[in-house]
């Protein structure tokens, strides 16, 4: 008789039996789950790590990349500017009465080259020893007797000849776009004894003026100098002052006695018509009024009621200013068409201008104006 039993309800609702190809299907299915949930527990992990390549670095990391970043910078200028600067050497000759003859050479101040047929910049303090021969080191140790030496001492710069050629140069800055802070790297003969030594720091102040003794004893005004605090020490004088592109800024020139970090550089823009006439003339040319002066500030115009200008302390026998009637107590208030002032000071506004040019000066004279014109001549030798 044919059993009329039927399935429960709930092996119809689920058909779900012990046949082999049910079990099968089973374990297939929890296979694919297995599967799915490491395929998608794999995705996570690989967004997850993406992400944490692009959080925000700490502040630590930043600061590290920068000091890299800087550090950087300033082996890229040492790299590119170290080959074209030298060391500056005098050989000079004595005579003892016992024991005879002798020569002694010592290492005296810095340059560099500024012309790639063998013209160096320095200070005219370090080479104006009358009876000295000259030499100049190369950062690779080749050495060069100099052939000649064109002095102005006025700017206390110089221009040194040797015979070389296809010499590696400098690239001349702008230093009349300088900002307070920016980054300063002076390199040098320090001491005399160490050859291209590098210090850095920023420029700490411009236009300032300096007074300081020459070799001789005699007290020199610098104006317009740039203040920095990288260091330059005895040696270093002559040797250039560089922005973070490797150009020069500067020309070393002194350092403060009793203070730390404060040294001065002449401003790189004195030295550009010095050395564009000394390629037209083969010799340094460069106009001549014929004063010294201090300048009046706005701070001593205020407190003395005297106008800003330049207050002439002193007229040189024979000079155009002589002849003119400039006297002594003069405040030159204008040259041309620019007001004498600590930006436009009147050695600036001279230098600037040519041999031969006719200029209107603005004077007061004892609270009254007076208009004078006088023809600038070159400067004499010394």
């Amino acid at each position: 008789m044919r059993n009329s039993k039927k399935p429960s309800n709930w092996r119809r609702k689920f058909k779900i039996g012990f046949h082999p190809k049910s079990i099968l299907r089973f374990f297939a299915r929890v296979v694919w789950f297995v599967v799915l949930l490491g395929l998608l527990a794999l995705g996570g992990a690989f967004l997850f790590q993406k992400l944490g390549e692009y959080r925000t670095p700490e502040p630590q990391s930043i600061l590290r990349q920068e000091i890299v970043e800087e550090e950087s910078a300033v082996i890229s200028v040492v790299e590119k500017v170290s080959p074209s600067v030298v060391s500056i050497v005098v050989k000079t000759f004595d005579f003892d009465f016992f024991s005879g003859p002798s020569v002694s050479e010592d290492s005296i101040g810095t340059g560099f080259i500024v012309d790639p047929s063998g013209l160096i910049v320095t200070n005219s303090h370090v080479v104006d020893t009358p009876d000295g021969e000259y030499s100049v080191i190369l950062n690779d140790g080749t050495s060069y007797e100099v052939e000649k030496v064109h002095l102005d001492s006025i700017s206390d710069l110089a221009v040194l000849e040797i015979t070389a050629r296809d010499l590696p140069v400098v690239a001349l800055g702008d230093s009349d776009v300088l900002k307070v802070g920016q980054t300063a790297i002076a390199i040098g003969n320090a001491l005399g004894k160490f050859q291209n030594t590098v210090t850095t720091g920023v420029v700490s102040g411009i236009a300032r003026e300096l007074q300081a003794y020459s070799g001789y004893g005699e007290l020199k005004t610098y104006e317009g100098v740039i203040q920095t605090d990288a260091a330059v020490n005895p040696g270093n004088s002559g040797g250039p002052l560089l922005n973070s592109a490797g150009q020069v800024i500067g020309i070393n020139v002194a350092t403060s006695v009793g203070a730390d970090n404060i040294s001065f550089s002449i401003p790189v823009n004195e030295l550009k018509p010095i050395f564009e006439s000394f390629l037209e003339e083969g010799r340094i040319v460069r106009p001549y009024l014929g004063v010294y002066f201090t300048m009046v500030t706005p701070e001593i115009s205020k407190l003395r009621e005297l106008p800003e200008g330049a207050f002439v302390s002193r007229v040189i026998s024979g000079s155009p200013a002589e002849e003119v009637g400039i006297k002594r107590g003069d405040i030159i208030t204008n040259f041309g068409d620019y007001a004498v002032g600590i930006d436009n000071t009147l050695g600036k506004l001279v230098s600037k201008s040519k041999v031969g040019d006719k200029v209107k000066l603005t004077v007061d004279r004892d609270g009254r104006e007076i208009f004078i014109s006088v023809v600038l001549v070159e400067t004499p030798e010394i």
